[in-house]
């Protein structure tokens, strides 16, 4: 199997056959290399995949963020493809984000383990043990939230759960969530963000006669719907379509935009810089 190292800071000469140099002198094998570079910025980003000895794989990958921290000056983080990510997918009641996931998770297309379904209603339970998958209902409110969120850091902590997906979960992650927590968040938002934040984006894409409405898979910050985005699309309307029109139109956006966002997070191809974000296809 391999590593797979994201890496970024200045750009100087030379980053690049420093970095494959390094690999070569520790018996790697780069299966591929992409890097990018922000002129306006001066930033080098670089995502390297290497195969190497498979006794010295921690080893190897722990002596190269200390070599691209060190020597190179670069921020870096260096994961081993053997070791897939481990998910939960917060739900409501809104299910096509949620059956596609599982799907894709299931015929091998997403390379991870689904571990956990979590809701805030217990609508999808039913589907949930179809699919052979743990689920894990905690109802909120506004006075609950507080313990409500206390219950989900526990589960997400004794589940060893890396990434945290919101396939149309419609409660709002509070700031001190998002801090204990520590990880990445995905969410899909269903407008082309950023336009139409918050709820209800098909209503307002409606009601403001726009021609073009579409879906964005984003990363959750603090601030609402203006985390790093990941992935968009878009799609076109017309007068003639009602918003149970713009809804229908946007659920295939929304399955397609999460999907890939998720995929290019399990693969590593995502890199975040200054509230945006690089990735390498």
């Amino acid at each position: 199997m391999s590593l797979v190292a994201l890496l970024y800071g200045k750009d100087r000469p030379g980053l690049v056959a420093e970095v494959s140099s390094w690999i070569l002198q520790h018996s790697g094998n780069i299966i591929h290399a992409d890097q990018h570079c922000d002129l306006q910025a001066g930033i080098f980003f670089q995502r390297v995949v290497w195969d190497c000895s498979i006794e010295n794989k921690p080893e190897i990958g722990k002596n190269f963020g200390l070599f691209a921290k060190n020597t190179l000056d670069m921020n870096v983080k260096v994961y081993d493809t053997n070791n897939p990510l481990r998910v939960a997918v917060m739900v409501s009641k809104t299910d096509h984000c949620f059956h596609d996931l599982v799907l894709r998770f299931k015929s091998g297309e997403l390379v991870g383990n689904l571990v956990s379904v979590i809701s805030n209603h217990p609508n999808l339970e039913k589907i949930s043990s179809q699919y052979k998958l743990p689920y894990y209902f905690i109802p909120i409110n506004s006075e609950s939230k507080k313990e409500a969120e206390s219950k989900l850091i526990r589960h997400l902590s004794s589940n060893r759960i890396d990434l945290l997906v919101l396939a149309r979960y419609m409660q709002i992650l509070s700031s001190n969530f998002l801090e204990d927590w520590g990880k990445s968040v995905i969410n899909i938002h269903h407008s082309f963000l950023p336009a139409f934040v918050g709820s209800k984006p098909y209503h307002q894409a409606y009601q403001r006669g726009v021609k073009i409405i579409g879906a964005t898979a984003h990363y959750v910050t603090k601030e609402l719907d203006a985390g790093p985005i990941i992935q968009q699309d878009v799609t076109r309307i017309n007068h003639r379509h009602s918003i149970d029109d713009l809804i229908c139109r946007g659920k295939d956006l929304e399955k397609i935009v999460l999907s890939k966002a998720v995929k290019w997070h399990l693969e590593h191809r995502i890199l975040t810089y200054n509230n945006k974000t690089v990735v390498f296809e």
